[in-house]
């Protein structure tokens, strides 16, 4: 499926967040509605993995939208580097960002998405790393059907910045869709302990999902790493892809 791509500005009570969106060519001009998946980058933002990744989900029927996550931090069309800088840089504003105003970025996105002629009506969530964490907070929207986490980062930590009652794992009773959570076993950002208090309160919470752990590091999802598994990749997508068809059809 022929997948183009643009840009769009969307107004945000933080300021202007700049959305890419990767939709199915016969979308572009209303002519078929798709579902949309609001994809949750790493801390660098859209790089390269992350536009190819979006662009694979949306060759499946589905219209991805990729926002600039710290977009009040930096520059319109800020790309950070996959190196010591970028990610000195990239935790810096994760821990500058409240968790909140993430939650004012997911309505802004969703009040845009549902008035594109394209659109279906249905709406997922899906990230990597703290884009993961992203996707698990874009859930608590009642809009949202269907999440896909990978290995989402500080759900059991304080790094993100959150006031009292607020934190991702204090909310969970306003999650209604389906989770998918996709963890490496080897991954030392969120430990064996770590996965298990997660777990944990999901169970607690009576919450529908599905948990899945593999033999792979942090990022194995990322194409450009040395952690990256195809393999196991492949099987993660596919979980995904499994996950919004049944959700997410018209």
């Amino acid at each position: 499926m022929k997948v183009l791509s643009q840009t769009v500005d969307i107004n945000t009570p933080t300021g202007v967040m700049r959305c890419y969106i990767h939709q199915p060519a016969d979308s572009v001009n209303g002519t078929k509605k798709y579902p949309c998946i609001l994809f949750y980058s790493e801390i660098f933002q859209q790089t390269d993995p992350i536009e190819r990744a979006a662009v694979m989900m949306a060759s499946h029927g589905y219209a991805v939208m990729v926002p600039e996550v710290f977009h009040e931090l930096n520059p319109i069309d800020t790309v950070l580097g996959y190196d010591e800088a970028g990610r000195n840089k990239g935790n810096a504003d994760k821990e500058k960002k409240d968790v909140q105003s993430y939650d004012s970025d997911n309505v802004a996105m969703i009040n845009y998405v549902k008035q594109q002629a394209w659109f279906n009506g249905n709406i997922g969530a899906m990230g990597f790393c703290i884009g993961g964490h992203l996707a698990f907070r874009a859930a608590l929207q009642p809009d949202i059907k269907a999440t896909a986490c990978f290995y989402a980062t500080d759900l059991n930590t304080q790094l993100i910045p959150n006031k009292a009652g607020q934190h991702s794992m204090d909310r969970l009773a306003d999650i209604t869709g389906e989770l998918l959570m996709i963890w490496g076993r080897q991954d030392p950002y969120i430990p064996t302990p770590a996965r298990a208090e997660i777990q944990a309160k999901l169970n607690a919470a009576q919450l529908n999902f599905t948990w899945h752990e593999f033999n792979a590091q942090h990022a194995f999802m990322r194409d450009s790493d040395e952690r990256y598994d195809a393999q196991t990749s492949l099987i993660g997508y596919q979980l995904a892809l499994n996950l919004f068809s049944r959700k997410l059809s018209a």
